[in-house]
């Protein structure tokens, strides 16, 4: 019997979970819509070959495909929200399933759109731009399409690849499934023999435990459970390898890296000077290791002992109200603009609190153009307070950008998404510290700081690291198995923690349960959005209100309407070079030696 049972959906206290009504009151409404979605391919097959036959031409279609993307927010965010409360109920992938066929089928139909775009002249466009003044609007976005034209394919061959993409997205889909509606985890038995269930959301706050029994036992769960089937992870993770390579290749780009950072206009050199900026800075990971294991009294350290606060007897056990409470004071240097959005999410069911049986894992926010939606899972712990003020900087930032941009450049490139996120956890951080005398609460709290470094800029990293070599492996045509993944991961945990970690069997096959791995390098944004948030939340702290105003006025209300790396420029911060990231690193150091100091008072 486990020690907290699971509830069902329906046994949720309606105020604790999302408001789905105010995109669609029913899903019959929802059927409707996407009635006449898929009736939209045959407008778009309209415009195949006459594109750009004159400027009004070329407005009408931009303007249209404003509304679809607007129709396609809606469908999704249902949809999708519908399936992620209980990742089991049939209906709800079905009608995600239906979508992404359907998606499938625009793509093909608009396959003529890039090409199109590609072919017309430079004269021609300057020309509809001097004739008509309302395509303006669109110049950046027309721009961002024309600089690739070095990738751009026939229009046959690119109907080909949008039809390959229900292929080509299937490893994701696959693992979804398999990690959130199929896997289930034998319970774990704490040193008093209690069983703790284990769950993808119960899983973190377990290893946190003081009970080393109970963190030993809960990691062996899950780790013994994928390992029961790694050899179906390793072929799931391999296709998508693949998959990334294929999309690559036919597009001549010269790595899966290059074609996944292109669309967010970043350069590969800001990818490979993170890797190279913490290998140079993993001293100070493998300091922390050391007084980790002297302050938690081991004779050895092992992965299972990572996650626990080295200040044992500070309990902090943190309900949702108070969690709110708190992160609303925490932003209030954000200025009263900031704090309205914030109440206006906390008040009007933007968010779905608690895990219910079959939601899915983890923690998100969706940008929805109605209002945002954010996923939680939340425990009465310190982390998931510092997640709700996590995902509300998401809501916020696209709150802000769908308010303030128009449609084409609402929506802001995933290298900026974690920015706005980290700095509010940042604030967060910043604001606990000021607001307690008591030395270990405040030991503690700096232990937290510096497990937000460990886990967000060296194990991001580490796994932007798996990415790239992964990628490399298949390329000079190596087997992706389960052996052969588990002793890169290996390797790669004895690299980032050194030799004052036991590196335990179990954590070779992490690989296999992380779903970011499937997001086409994605990871690499946890640490570099991380070191900007560093730079932007010390700004704000020091400076007050300018900086306050070049963050929300140049950063969250920009969308994607200049490039993510003149978009932080203007809010202070310049990520083309490595400096944020050994400045943080360097806070990381002094972290370490302040930890160290309050231990020994």
């Amino acid at each position: 019997m486990s020690e907290e049972r699971v509830p069902l959906r329906e046994e949720l206290d309606v105020k604790d979970t999302w408001d789905l009504s105010d995109i669609y009151p029913s899903d019959e409404k929802w059927e409707e819509e996407f009635a006449e979605f898929a009736k939209l391919s045959d407008k778009y097959k309209s415009f195949t070959g006459r594109l750009c036959e004159s400027a009004g031409t070329l407005l009408e279609f931009m303007k249209f495909d404003d509304e679809v993307s607007l129709m396609i927010d809606r469908l999704v965010n249902y949809a999708q929200r519908k399936s992620d409360e209980n990742t089991a109920d049939t209906k709800y992938q079905a009608m995600v399933g239906r979508l992404m066929n359907a998606f499938v089928e625009l793509g093909s139909a608009t396959s003529f759109v890039t090409p199109e775009l590609v072919a017309v002249s430079d004269e021609k466009l300057e020309g509809f731009y001097r004739e008509c003044k309302g395509l303006e609007l669109y110049r950046r976005a027309i721009d961002l399409v024309r600089v690739k034209k070095d990738h751009v394919l026939s229009d046959a061959e690119e109907r080909l690849l949008a039809l390959a993409g229900d292929v080509t997205s299937a490893p994701e889909n696959i693992f979804s499934m398999f990690s959130d509606a199929d896997l289930r985890f034998p319970d774990a038995a704490g040193k008093d023999g209690k069983a703790h269930q284990v769950t993808h959301g119960s899983y973190i706050p377990l290893v946190q435990s003081a009970d080393r029994v109970l963190r030993k036992n809960a990691f062996e769960s899950l780790y013994h459970t994928y390992d029961g089937f790694k050899n179906t992870c390793a072929a799931t993770y391999a296709a998508e390898v693949k998959a990334r390579a294929f999309r690559a290749r036919a597009r001549k780009y010269d790595s899966p890296l290059q074609a996944a950072l292109d669309g967010n206009e970043i350069p590969v050199e800001v990818y490979t000077n993170l890797i190279d900026a913490v290998h140079a800075n993993m001293q100070y990971m493998y300091d922390y290791a050391a007084l980790r294991k002297e302050l938690m009294g081991l004779d050895e350290l092992h992965m299972y002992d990572l996650y626990t606060p080295i200040v044992s007897d500070v309990d902090m056990k943190i309900n949702f109200e108070e969690a709110k409470d708190t992160v609303y004071k925490a932003l209030s240097v954000m200025g009263e603009e900031y704090l309205s959005v914030l109440k206006e999410g906390f008040e009007n069911r933007w968010i779905d609190v608690y895990e219910n049986v079959g939601k899915a894992s983890g923690a998100y926010s969706a940008g929805a153009r109605v209002h945002p939606y954010v996923m939680l899972n939340h425990k009465d712990t310190l982390n998931c307070m510092f997640t709700l003020a996590h995902e509300m900087g998401h809501a916020i930032h696209s709150y802000y950008s769908n308010k303030f941009q128009p449609v084409c450049y609402s929506d802001y490139k995933i290298f900026v998404a974690e920015v706005a996120s980290t700095c509010n956890e940042a604030l967060l951080m910043q604001y606990l510290l000021e607001h307690t005398d008591d030395k270990r609460e405040k030991a503690y709290l700096i232990n937290y700081f510096l497990e937000q470094f460990r886990t967000t800029l060296y194990r991001q990293t580490m796994f932007a690291e798996f990415e790239l070599k992964t990628a490399e492996m298949y390329d000079r045509g190596e087997a992706l198995t389960a052996e052969s993944l588990n002793a890169l991961y290996r390797s790669l945990n004895e690299l980032y923690f050194g030799e004052g970690v036991v590196i335990d069997s179990e954590i070779d096959l992490e690989w296999a349960r992380i779903p970011h791995f499937y997001y086409n390098y994605y990871v690499y944004q946890y640490a570099t959005g991380y070191s900007a948030a560093i730079a932007l939340s010390q700004r704000i702290l020091k400076e007050g209100k300018p900086a306050v105003d070049d963050y929300i006025g140049k950063f969250l209300k920009g969308g994607c309407s200049a490039s993510p790396i003149d978009l932080l420029r203007g809010a202070g911060v310049d990520m083309s070079t490595p400096q944020p990231i050994n400045d943080a690193l360097a806070l990381f150091g002094e972290l370490i030696g302040r930890m160290r100091g309050l231990m020994k008072d």
